[in-house]
């Protein structure tokens, strides 16, 4: 069985079309809305994730400080992570793979591309 991915999303849309499309590739999900939930499941369960998409722009922690701590963690920091922002600039795409993002899509997302370039990714 595949291990599933991980979705931190804060928007409701969001967190619909993400699921949406792994599910279409017949990926298993879990859906979170912030990075507090995320944390919990990922360093205190015994749930293993093959990748977590993170949105940038969450409540309380943002998508940068959940990867900072993904990445402090012996568990999961080879995880992959992939940056999802509505607050898309060349900028902000630079940034999100220097600080250790393995990939980056900017919002609106088009489903049948994202799908792809998931497949592509994973």
């Amino acid at each position: 069985m595949m291990q599933p991915i991980l979705i931190v999303e804060d928007d409701p849309d969001g967190q619909v079309l993400v699921s949406h499309v792994i599910t279409h590739l017949n990926i298993p999900c879990q859906v979170v809305s912030d990075a507090e939930k995320a944390m919990e499941i990922l360093f205190q369960s015994e749930q293993f994730f093959q990748a977590v998409i993170i949105d940038l722009a969450l409540p309380g922690k943002n998508g940068w400080q959940l990867l900072t701590a993904i990445r402090a963690n012996e568990k999961t920091k080879d995880l992959f992570c992939i940056a999802v922002t509505a607050f898309h600039t060349s900028k902000t795409r630079d940034e999100a793979q220097r600080a250790g993002f393995n990939a980056y899509f900017s919002k609106p997302l088009n489903a049948s591309q994202f799908a792809g370039d998931l497949q592509a990714l994973l």
